[in-house]
Parts: structure tokens; C-alpha cells; sequence
């Protein structure tokens, strides 16, 4: 692959602001992969790809072997003009271009730590605009999601099915779906363990009725074998279990909303079940803090953008301008 025009002339030389490091670049991008989510790897895995493929790099290390190679001003030099490349060239939305960002950023700074360079990545983030529309597919749309996957065949309907039951009922993000194990369900006592985006440790969740007689279902078709609790039914897969991936989810998903006659994704779903957290806290006087309980976000800032969305404060009071003209 050739590199871009506006890639910066990368130098082939080893490390030059530490004259022998003790640490290798495979030690390094290993080390960095490790211990994560299989979701966050992927994740990071893809991020420092693109980043090779900019380079026309032969590898991730060899990729990741030329950043550290430039010295402290060419290789933020380099970032930049990957950044730019990502925005002008890819046109990738601002949280795209700041996750790979990200993820070079990490992966200096624990070069740093190693003692691989003496130097840190600082090319800046884009600014985003976070939430713009968090009233994801309604509950209409939803509940067409659920019709339509049941008129799938059998086994497919009912685990298709399962999926959205825990995507709605427990506002559960793909890639938490995705690391669901069999041993992570508990269906007597009606709990499952769920590892959070940015947790380190499973936080039990409790399930409705209806998501436990969904998930029961879903098991006696699949069988108690250890493993993945939702793998891929593609006849390709038969017999391995191949779990599926949050890019699988996402395909399931958009696939039902193109039968369905609607445009959805997995986030619209939790942003609808999120949504509906709201309505109903306002009804029963819980307060937005312990709604937080069961979206799951850190912030409780984040539950008055959907409350506020909600209500369409800005609406009401357009009308309202509006009607003494």
C-alpha cells in the first residue's frame, strides 16, 4: 500500500532518544494488548492497524517500531498529520478520530514508562458535541425490532430475540452483550454478571421476568456447553460456538431495522432504554442519581441530557415565543 501524500517521511532508525532500550517494540505492543477486554483489544487492535496501513506499514510493530523511531517533534508531527488524514481523507466522525488518537497516545505513553522514548504524544483531541440525539429507535421501534426477529427461523428468532431482551431490558451496550458468558447467568435467581465499558471487575445486574424467560429460552436451544452465551448461527460456524462480536450485534440489529422497515443500531436501543428509565423515574420518584444505577454511567449529568430531551424544553418554549407574534 502506498502511504498518503501528506504523510510525514518516516525515519527507519531505532529509538533514538534512548540509545539501547531495554524493552522491544513486540514487548511493547504485546504488553499493551494485554489484560484488556476482548472488545477493548479489538478495539485497539483496529485503531493501531489504521494507523500501519497509513504508514503502509508492513505490521503494528513495525508501524509502532517508526513512531518511536522519531524523536519527540516528528512523531507529534506525524500524529497531527494522521489526524489530519483521518478528517479530511476518511471523513470520520470526531469520536472516531479521537479514539485511534487515543489509542497512540497510550501506546507512547506506555513506551514511556518502559523507557522506550522520553517523550509524550500531545496532539489534542477534537472537540465533540457528546449526546446530540440520545432518543434512540422509541419504544415503537423497539417492540418492531422484537415482531420482527421472532419471524426469524427458530433457533436465530430465539436467540435474536434474547439479544434485544437485554439490550432493552438491562440498557446493555454490544460489547457488553458480546462477553456474556453461560457462567455469567444465573436464570433461578434471576441475575447476571455483566464486565461495564471501563470496569475491571462484573457488576450483578437483576432482570426482569420477561429477560430471564427470553435468556431460558435462548439456553434450551443452545445447550449448556461452557463458553460465549450468543455465537454465531451462520451454517459457516455450525458446531464452534464462534462468539459473536460487537460487529456481529451490530449487523443483527441493523439487519431486523431493515426488515422492520426502520434504521437501528445497538446504542439506539440502550438510549431508548435509558429513555424510558427517565419517563418512569418521573412517575415513581426516583430521582436521576439512581437512574444512573441502571444505565450505568458515571455522570449524572448524562441522565438530564435524556431528561431534558425528553421534555424538549426549547420546544415548549419556542411554542410559546411563537404564539405572541
Amino acid at each position: 500500500m502506498n502511504a498518503p501524500a501528506n504523510a510525514v517521511p518516516v525515519a527507519t532508525g531505532q529509538f533514538p532518544s534512548v540509545a539501547e532500550p531495554d524493552v522491544s517494540v513486540g514487548e511493547l505492543v504485546d504488553s499493551f494488548l494485554s489484560g484488556r477486554s476482548p472488545a477493548t483489544m479489538d478495539a485497539y487492535q483496529r485503531d493501531l492497524q489504521d494507523f500501519a496501513d497509513y504508514l503502509a506499514a508492513e505490521s503494528v510493530r513495525d508501524a509502532a517500531s517508526r513512531l518511536m523511531g522519531q524523536g519527540h517533534g516528528r512523531a507529534n508531527l506525524l500524529a497531527l498529520r494522521f489526524k489530519s488524514h483521518l478528517i479530511e481523507e476518511r471523513r470520520l466522525s470526531a469520536n472516531t478520530v479521537n479514539r485511534k488518537l487515543a489509542s497512540l497516545r497510550s501506546l507512547v505513553s506506555l513506551a514511556n514508562t518502559l523507557g522506550i522514548v522520553d517523550w509524550q504524544l500531545q496532539v489534542p483531541n477534537l472537540k465533540v458535541e457528546r449526546y446530540g440525539n440520545v432518543s434512540g429507535v422509541g419504544i415503537r421501534g423497539v417492540r418492531a425490532l422484537y415482531v420482527t426477529a421472532g419471524h426469524g427461523t427458530k433457533d436465530k428468532a430465539i436467540r435474536d430475540q434474547a439479544i434485544l431482551r437485554v439490550l432493552y431490558d438491562l440498557a446493555l451496550r454490544r460489547a457488553e452483550v458480546c462477553g456474556l458468558d453461560l457462567s455469567d447467568l444465573d436464570i433461578e435467581r434471576r441475575l447476571v454478571s455483566v464486565l461495564g465499558k471501563g470496569r475491571t471487575q462484573k457488576t450483578v445486574l437483576t432482570m426482569p421476568d420477561e429477560t430471564a424467560d427470553a435468556l431460558g429460552k435462548w439456553l434450551e436451544a443452545r445447550g449448556m456447553d461452557p463458553g460465549a452465551l450468543f455465537f454465531s448461527l451462520d451454517h459457516r460456524f455450525l458446531g464452534q460456538q464462534r462468539r459473536l462480536t460487537p460487529a456481529g450485534i451490530y449487523h443483527v440489529i441493523r439487519t431486523l431495522g431493515e426488515k422492520a422497515g426502520i434504521k437501528a443500531h445497538p446504542h439506539q436501543i440502550r438510549h431508548t432504554s435509558i429513555t424510558e428509565a427517565v419517563k418512569s423515574s418521573a412517575l415513581s420518584g426516583i430521582g436521576l442519581d439512581e437512574v444512573t444505577q441502571f444505565s450505568r454511567h458515571k455522570n449524572v449529568a448524562t441522565m438530564m441530557i435524556y431528561r431534558d430531551q425528553e421534555r424538549n424544553v426549547q420546544g415548549q418554549l419556542a411554542s410559546q415565543v411563537a404564539g405572541k407574534l
